[in-house]
């Protein structure tokens, strides 16, 4: 009994560290930078022309200084991904200390 305590104790210990450190990691996904600057995709026209819709979702690495360093599509048609992915490169977030990714939504209709 006297050897299971220790392992026991060790394995609490690791839990609650554990757990710690995800409410961290979540916390830091959940502060979403404000944006100053918004620019909305254009339509394109093979999608009007095939009317097509939905919602497109990028991830932005946006920099300290709010500008957006890289993109990728998470989600969503890919006639309209590029349009999409297009418009996030011109955004502006308000600045930070550090460096955020951004999971942003494009609603598309024609």
């Amino acid at each position: 009994m006297r050897r299971t305590l220790p392992a026991s104790m060790l394995v609490v210990l690791w839990i609650l560290a554990s757990a710690g450190v995800l409410s961290l990691a979540q916390q830091n996904q959940s502060e979403h930078r404000k944006v100053v600057t918004r620019v909305t995709p254009e339509y394109p026209s093979v999608a009007k022309t095939m009317n097509i819709a939905g919602i497109v979702r990028v991830e932005a690495v946006v920099a300290g200084n709010g500008v957006v360093k890289s993109t990728e599509i998470k989600g969503g048609h890919p006639v309209l991904a590029e349009a999409a992915v297009r418009a996030v490169r011109k955004w502006k977030w308000e600045p930070s200390d550090h460096e955020t990714h951004e999971v942003v939504e494009l609603k598309f209709q024609p």
